[in-house]
């Protein structure tokens, strides 16, 4: 078990590293021209996709990093919350817009950071 959760945790933090620093990095404009699942910055002004963005990064960091450097691994599962928070955020969104071809990608997102907070708070790191 502890080897899935490093495995889905190291992949969720490369997809939000990348995802959330590229929000942080690329205006708004380009990001909404990258392609239809992406037209969601529409919704937001450029400031709050770049928090998005912070906020992705951060998470992104808190799943690894505490427990690589057994300082605070209580706080892999904060993360995981955290980022799960922002794809219950994101899957909102997606209804609301009615976009639901890319709906199953948030949920796939949102059921990962579920295991890996449900799981780390269960088996530590």
């Amino acid at each position: 078990m502890n080897i899935a959760l490093w495995i889905v945790a190291g992949l969720l933090a490369t997809a939000y590293l990348v995802g959330g620093g590229g929000k942080v990095i690329i205006p708004k404009n380009r990001i909404a021209a990258t392609g239809p699942s992406a037209h969601w910055v529409e919704d937001f002004s450029g400031g709050a996709v770049k928090a998005i963005g912070t906020l992705e990064v951060l998470g992104a960091i808190g799943l690894i990093l505490p427990a690589v450097l057994d300082i605070a691994p209580g706080l892999v599962p904060v993360a995981a919350i955290g980022l799960a928070m922002i794809m219950v955020g994101a899957s909102i969104t997606r209804i609301r817009r009615q976009e639901f071809r890319y709906l199953s990608a948030d949920l796939a997102y949102l059921a990962a950071t579920v295991f890996v907070a449900v799981g780390r708070f269960a088996v530590p790191a």
